[in-house]
């Protein structure tokens, strides 16, 4: 066991002096690749140290190896000291201590032309697999350019001898077409006997072609993946395959990236959540939302879930396809698995589920999940949910809402309340509409001129006129100007009752609390005038009127005031 420790330091050694004669005297290696024996001991020498080697007293050798050599960038003084003390500690990982040091070394210029001694990963334990870096550099010159159909012709008088330390060197060089590395890959598949395709590699060549967005190539990595999982059952792996479905994610490739998923058993890989994340993105991205169902149904079966920014994303997604039931379901795994997707997702899914009648009780249900914080500053999810069911006419369950918000929050404002002051107004149920302004003005809010006339409004519509004056009079009291919809509700419940005067009195006193009338009052009292007073004089005027103001009526209204005009004076000749 001994004795092969020591051999194993001894090569380790022997490539770390090397590299310190190298830094000492670049001449060494100007006229050679390798250093011979004589000269290593010479130009220790020269160092004022004599040749060092290994016996049987290894570890007081290495002492004085380490005494006698600093090596500059490798480890200092004091540390070499330390590390000296026993040869099992300095090079009892002597692979690692190699690998690492020619990093630093192997970019000098001077020693260009040598050869990087890496530990091989194949049968022979302990096996030294010398990179000719002048070939490696060759090779990546030819894979970089732009080249026709003469590559593998080129490759081919290059000589090369693809070892998987050698390959992955190629792969994991940036700046290399990734058509070109594929086109690498599938010729040492054919022509190079020593090449094995491992998990390592095939990963080396995923992600190397991947960090390039060009769909052609993303297609051609999944036809030779494809090819290599057919083969070779169990040498692709998860990480492989969702290098390439994020790649056809971002090129907009939902179908690509499906099919793909749907591999997953074929190849003997199981999913993960990342896999169905990337699968369903990829689809929702090409609004494939079926498809991007099913493989969410499995993500749900198998109780996966991606973190919490991304299962936001994924409800997003969902409620985007107007599919919010869907989405829905995810949260609910979510939130059986203590998970809280961001707040604007979840804001996003209330807002989806209250756009049918059908959802809007899910929603009513989420609003629960808020508390602290987060429900002080949820008005917009409340007030819609109870928009919702106003619109449902659920005014009575919107009203118990509004009595959780005051009571826990978050605190309800005027739009709130003139949600369910309409919710009422507009059943017919003046009194709890009356009921709700109260409760607001007991809160310190004051109802605005939309409050009053959306009251006004509900009375107007049931022909009870007087208490919808009663309500006018408040809202002038209180608010020194008005909306032109107040006095067209009042116009119109006027104009129903032919109560004409009454309508010629509120068109004059519109100005006098900052509101011009609209073609639509005129229009509307026009038509009343002609259609059931009879009263064209009177229509002639308000059309003079409108003139005036630069208001011009429609054409079949002013025939018709014509019409009714002409009617009159024929039954005045006739008579």
């Amino acid at each position: 066991m001994w004795r092969s420790v020591v051999a194993r330091a001894a090569l380790s050694s022997q490539a770390v002096a090397r590299s310190f004669c190298a830094t000492q005297n670049p001449n060494v290696l100007s006229s050679s690749k390798t250093l011979t024996e004589a000269d290593f001991d010479s130009h220790l020498t020269e160092a004022g140290q004599s040749s060092v080697g290994f016996g049987e007293n290894g570890d007081t050798q290495l002492e004085n190896f380490s005494d006698a050599v600093e090596i500059p960038g490798v480890l200092d003084r004091d540390a070499q000291l330390n590390c000296s003390a026993s040869g099992d500690d300095v090079f009892g990982d002597s692979e690692q201590f190699v690998h690492a040091q020619w990093d630093s070394f192997a970019t000098e210029g001077e020693n260009s032309e040598a050869q990087i001694e890496t530990v091989a990963s194949g049968d022979g334990e302990g096996e030294i697999f010398k990179i000719d870096v002048e070939q490696l550099e060759s090779l990546l010159s030819l894979l970089q350019s732009s080249v026709d159909g003469s590559l593998e012709s080129s490759l081919d008088v290059m000589g090369l001898t693809l070892h998987e330390e050698f390959v992955v060197k190629v792969l994991e060089t940036p700046v290399v077409l990734g058509e070109n590395l594929i086109r690498f890959f599938k010729w040492g598949m054919k022509e190079k006997p020593e090449f094995k395709v491992t998990t390592r590699v095939v990963y080396a060549l995923a992600h190397a072609v991947c960090s390039n967005l060009k769909r052609k190539d993303a297609y051609a990595l999944w036809d030779l993946i494809k090819e290599i999982g057919e083969k070779e059952n169990g040498l692709l792996n998860v990480e492989i395959l969702n290098e390439l479905i994020a790649l056809l994610s971002k090129l907009g490739k939902g179908r690509a990236a499906l099919e793909v998923f749907n591999k997953f058993v074929d190849f003997g890989c199981v999913p993960n959540v990342d896999t169905y994340y990337f699968t369903i993105e990829a689809l929702c991205r090409r609004s494939i939302f079926d498809w991007a169902w099913s493989v969410c149904e499995k993500m749900l079966g198998a109780g996966s879930l991606p973190e919490n920014e991304k299962v936001g994303k994924i409800i997003s997604w969902f409620c985007k396809g107007r599919d919010a039931k869907d989405a829905h379901s995810v949260y609910l795994l979510a939130k059986e698995k203590n998970q809280y997707p961001p707040r604007s997702s979840v804001n996003f899914l209330i807002s989806s589920l209250c756009r049918k009648d059908e959802t809007v009780k899910l929603a009513l249900e989420i609003l629960d999940d808020f508390s602290g914080e987060a429900r002080k500053y949820a008005i917009k999810p409340f007030s819609t949910v109870i928009h919702g069911l106003c619109r449902m006419r659920d005014v009575d369950g919107a009203k118990e809402l509004l009595s959780k918000m005051i009571a826990e929050g978050p605190p309800p404002g005027n739009a709130v309340f003139n949600l369910v002051v309409n919710g009422y107004s507009k059943a017919g149920d003046l009194g709890e509409a009356i009921e709700i302004k109260k409760l607001m003005e007991r809160r310190g809010l004051k109802p605005d001129v939309y409050t009053y006339t959306v009251i006004l409004s509900g009375y107007a519509n049931g022909g009870h006129m007087e208490e919808a004056c009663e309500v006018f009079l408040e809202a002038k009291k209180n608010h020194s100007k008005l909306s032109p919809v107040t006095y067209h509700t009042l116009i119109r419940g006027y104009c129903k009752l032919e109560e004409f005067d009454k309508v010629l009195k509120l068109l004059g006193e519109m100005n006098d609390f900052g509101v011009q009338p609209n073609v639509d009052e005129y229009n509307k009292l026009i038509q009343s005038l002609c259609l059931k007073a009879l009263d064209w004089e009177t229509a002639e005027k308000l059309l003079e009127e409108m003139k005036e103001k630069g208001l011009y009526l429609n054409g079949i209204t002013r025939g018709l005031v014509r019409a009714v005009k002409e009617m009159e004076e024929e039954e005045l000749v006739l008579g």
